[in-house]
């Protein structure tokens, strides 16, 4: 029981989804995204409305939000129900026809066999044949005769409403009836007049109508808002899609599956069409239709949103097509002041204008006041701007230029990024060129502005990519061309976008030699990022080859810092001594050079070098180079010292909350390696803490990102984390799944190969109670970091130090000084040293200072849940057999932990150690969860909990007896027994102490 209908011409709202994932988008009815409440809103109507009780719904929103595309669902919802569905739509095209909508559903109903006969609505059955008719007859008045010659009266608003009313009370008499109306913006004032009739009568009936309008100041617009405000109809103002619904989008429309998104078109959906369904549509139709693009990033604007673009700035007359194609020489966000100084035209019509194009939503407000505004969507700009001939966008950018440095001289802040722009658009390619490198060095060095989103170094990114465009041989001095290039490849090292990297081959041989060298030693660095060292090597190759004898100064430094990150990714058992010694000597030459950032960047690296052995000294390069960064004003070097002092003072910190915030700090300023390094330390500190989820959260997130970029290096360490993950759950079969994904990038991060022994294989054998398997583990990893020295702890000063005590092979001279710098100061390894040093104290004879050294190393351990406990089972014999600590307590400390944790056989261990030093040992029975934990750990048992419990209550043993169904005997050798295990010498003393175990008395 269906009419559908849609005359008039396909706007922006037009459904385009893709139903097809082979073919590609093409016309269809998919899946609605995004549109959830909506349509839970317009479902409750229909069920009201099948019942008796009709209502009413506007549909409101932007043009292309795609609110014609909720209203073809709506339709379809209704149709499942067995409603009748009809729909009209009013249109501007060709000759005005009265009640143009409402017609349009008649005929439909007619075609379809559904229009009730004239005598069903009585004395309105005459208007309902006049509207259907060719002629223009029909009486005013209902059941009036149409006599041969009779002059013609058009049937009132009034009448017709009440026609149309009893259609629909006719029609939906048997399961109910849905009315479309679209486009009621452009309807006649008629039709108007009907629909708020309708409004205050459909309440009685079993209908719904469904009114969609856009939000032009119109009479349509008027109308919901008077029916809203006496609540005569609900509004559904429909938003932009947020950006996961615009993900989903672009999946539905390819046929894929969201993970399976193009990244670049998706970031294209997501920043060109602010969240426009229809512009998301009509940009993954044109990128199915183009070939690959082979890295050009100047994609068109589909032709589909560039028409609509031209039609409605077409609407705004002359002027206004000149004042938007002005503004979109600014980009997306255009000054207000500036375009009415360039354009010199009256202020009165400049504000009509600006109204109108606020209207029809080509611009909004962006930010408080009215000095600046933004194209609804950056494509709008885009399309403007295609539109504008050579001679008319330089003529225009001219204009817009000089009154910009007119208003705002010397051009502060982010004004050197508007001028860089408009003298490009202006054809001076040299003064653009210099206000772009002006503009990214501010973006970079400065504070952003608080509405801009881009982050400092994606700021400076696009500025300079920009200016390294326009940079032809010849067009501009080869030392302008070489301060692009350097500036471009800082910012691409600093942020990690690879694909922004320009081609080796494109550097001006006409830079100076000593430039030319600087230049190939950032592609060095960048090579070294990115896990390709035998692309590093060539470029230091030739960078050195530009250098002859030349004596050191900022450009050999330089090559030396590149030279010192690249000896890292070498294998090669000396490559950190070598390091060390390239980055000193880069330290001087950017001394004597007057080189503060690369001076910054030495002393990072040595500080990094040093941390394993020597903490303090490392911590003083950490705060050398942040004092010399802040005394220059280099936040980027600022930002990495921040981290690294963070990494290292989260080795004692309670919680990681410093390296937490020095991450998010690094990534608000685009810097990714340091932000990787960050998250990398993050990583291990939350599985050494046993915040697994959150680990797990962290490594993901990385891993994609890293991935994504690819970038080798923080790719291997995100892995890396994973294993260990992993280990520590004692999970191994997802740690051998995860150390075969991380082996084809051990190559780019050499050191890492000892840390995936030492800190995944080896703690997961301990877990498994293979301590042989453990100590070979850890055999390997101080192997592989004999032939490739690792900066990271994999641990050496740690656990394989204990390990090494309890084994007799290690003693006095591999603990010294252990816990005093280094990675062994740190306080994940203060448990395991210091634990080594109180067995080796216990062995001499030296019990209570063995048990003192114990409780320390213990204390340290407390935010270290599953290594405690690991500690606690390593050392309880040794302890017991030399008379020191408290093992029987550690052994059922840990072996309720490990149960816990579903490490059964280090748990069954401990509960034979326990049975060997005579101690009782707990029966692991269903109802153990029952006994609290300090119970738990005396050696309780289930039963001797229930008796414990009501001797807590002062019951006699006869009473507790007949409760528990058990004889007085058997009471009386539980509460023996409990009063053993918890060390009170009566029940009354027990019953005073576990007043806790007394369950409340209900109110």
């Amino acid at each position: 029981m269906t009419a559908l209908g849609s005359g008039g011409p396909a706007g922006p709202a037009e459904d385009r989804t893709a139903t097809d994932p082979v073919c590609g988008p093409h016309r269809g009815r998919g899946r609605l995204v995004g549109r959830t409440a909506e349509m839970g809103r317009i479902a409750a109507a229909l069920a009201a409305a099948r019942s008796g009780r009709g209502g009413a719904l506007f549909v409101t929103g932007e043009p292309g939000v795609g609110k014609t595309r909720l209203a073809t669902a709506a339709l379809a919802e209704a149709a499942a129900a067995d409603m009748v569905t009809v729909r009209g739509r009013a249109s501007t095209v060709g000759p005005p026809v009265p009640y143009r909508p409402l017609v349009e559903a008649l005929l439909l109903l007619a075609r379809a066999g559904l229009l009730p006969g004239p005598e069903e609505l009585g004395g309105y059955g005459p208007v309902m044949a006049g509207l259907l008719s060719d002629t223009r007859g029909a009486a005013d008045t209902p059941g009036a005769a149409d006599a041969p010659g009779a002059a013609y009266r058009a049937p009132s608003p009034l009448t017709v409403a009440e026609t149309v009313l009893r259609l629909l009370t006719a029609v939906g008499r048997q399961r109910g009836c849905l009315l479309v109306l679209d486009d009621l913006h452009d309807a006649d004032a008629g039709t108007l007049a009907v629909v708020e009739y309708l409004l205050d009568n459909i309440g009685h009936q079993p209908a719904v109508l469904l009114l969609v309008a856009g939000p032009a100041p119109r009479a349509a617009a008027e109308l919901a808002l008077r029916a809203r405000r006496r609540e005569a109809a609900e509004t559904l103002d429909l938003t932009p899609l947020t950006h996961p619904d615009v993900r989903l989008l672009v999946a539905a429309e390819l046929g894929v599956a969201p993970g399976e998104v193009c990244p670049e078109l998706l970031h294209r959906a997501v920043t060109g069409s602010a969240g426009i369904p229809f512009v998301v549509k009509e940009l993954v139709r044109d990128h199915a239709g183009r070939p690959a693009h082979h890295g050009d990033r100047t994609v068109a604007v589909p032709s589909t949103v560039a028409d609509d673009i031209r039609r409605r700035t077409a609407s705004l007359g002359p002027l206004g097509t000149r004042f938007l194609s002005t503004a979109a020489l600014f980009g997306r966000r255009f000054p207000l002041p500036v375009l009415e100084h360039a354009m010199g035209v009256d202020h009165t019509a400049l504000s009509e204008v600006l109204r109108a194009a606020l209207a029809s939503s080509l611009i909004t407000p962006d930010g408080p006041g009215s000095q600046w505004y933004a194209f609804r969507y950056p494509l709008a700009a885009e399309a403007l701007l295609d539109d504008l001939g050579p001679g008319e966008r330089a003529r225009h950018a001219r204009s817009a230029a000089r009154s910009l440095a007119q208003l705002h001289p010397q051009l502060p802040g982010a004004w050197r990024a508007h001028a860089a722009r408009l003298y490009e658009h202006a054809g001076e390619v040299r003064e653009a060129v210099r206000l772009y490198c002006e503009a990214a060095r501010w973006a970079t060095d400065g504070t952003s502005p608080e509405h801009t989103p881009e982050q400092p170094s994606e700021q400076a990114l696009e500025l300079l990519t920009r200016a390294h465009r326009l940079l032809e041989p010849g067009t501009a001095p080869p030392e302008l061309h070489a301060t692009v290039l350097e500036m471009l490849l800082d910012t691409v090292a600093r942020s990690a976008r690879l694909d922004r990297i320009p081609a080796p081959h494109t550097v001006d041989q006409g830079i100076p030699a000593a430039r030319r060298a600087g230049i190939h030693a950032r592609f060095s660095a960048i090579a070294t990022l990115t896990g390709r060292p035998a692309e590093a090597l060539r470029q230091l190759d030739t960078a050195r080859s530009l250098l002859p004898g030349r004596p050191a100064d900022g450009h050999s430094a330089l090559v030396d810092l590149a030279a010192a990150h690249a000896e890292l990714g070498r294998p090669a058992p000396d490559r950190l001594h070598t390091a060390a010694r390239l980055a000193r000597r880069a330290l001087d030459a950017a001394r004597a050079g007057g080189r503060p950032d690369v001076e910054c960047g030495a002393l990072l690296l040595l500080g990094q070098l040093a941390r394993p052995q020597d903490e303090s000294a490392a911590t003083a390069h950490f705060e050398r180079a942040r004092a010399i960064a802040l005394a220059h004003r280099l936040p980027v070097p600022r930002a990495a010292a921040d981290v690294q002092l963070a990494i290292t003072a989260a080795g004692h910190d309670e919680r990681p909350t410093r390296l937490e915030q020095a991450r998010q700090a690094a990534r608000r300023r685009g810097l990714l390696p340091p932000a990787h390094e960050a998250g990398f330390a993050l990583a291990l500190e939350r599985i050494q803490r046993c915040a697994f989820d959150e680990a797990r959260d962290g490594i993901g997130r990385g891993t994609a990102e890293a991935s994504g970029l690819g970038l080798d290096r923080p790719l291997a360490m995100f892995r890396l984390a994973d294993a260990v993950r992993y280990a520590h759950q004692g999970r191994r079969a997802e740690m051998s799944g995860a150390l075969e994904r991380l082996e084809p990038y051990l190559d780019a991060a050499p050191g890492l190969r000892a840390m995936s022994y030492g800190l995944a294989r080896a703690f997961c054998s301990l877990l498994e109670e293979r301590h042989d398997a453990a100590e070979q583990e850890l055999a390997r990893a101080l192997a592989y970091d004999t032939e490739n020295p690792a900066t990271g702890d994999f641990g050496r000063h740690g656990i394989a130090v204990l390990l090494g005590v309890l084994a007799g092979r290690m003693g006095r001279r591999h603990c010294g000084g252990l816990t005093d710098a280094g990675a062994g100061g740190t306080r994940w390894n203060r448990q395991f040293a210091g634990l080594a040093h109180a067995v080796l104290l216990g062995r001499e004879g030296h019990r209570e200072q063995a048990t003192a050294v114990a409780d320390e190393a213990l204390a340290a351990a407390a935010p270290y849940p599953m290594a405690r406990r690991l500690c606690l089972r390593l050392v309880a014999r040794t302890a017991y057999e030399d008379g020191w600590g408290a093992p029987v307590e550690w052994l059922r400390e840990a072996e309720e932990y490990f149960h816990a944790a579903g490490h059964h056989q280090a748990a069954a261990v401990g509960r034979a150690l326990l049975r060997g030093m005579g101690a009782s040992v707990r029966q692991r029975r269903t109802g153990t969860e029952q006994v609290p934990p300090h119970l738990r750990r005396s050696g309780i048992t289930v039963r001797e909990f229930e008796v414990a419990r009501l001797v807590a209550e002062r019951i006699s043993n006869r009473d507790i007896a007949g409760r528990l169904h058990i004889s007085p005997r058997t009471v009386e050798k539980h509460v023996a027994s409990v009063l053993q295990k918890t060390g009170h010498p009566n029940r009354g003393a027990f019953a005073t102490a576990a007043r806790d175990l007394v369950p409340p008395v209900p109110a």
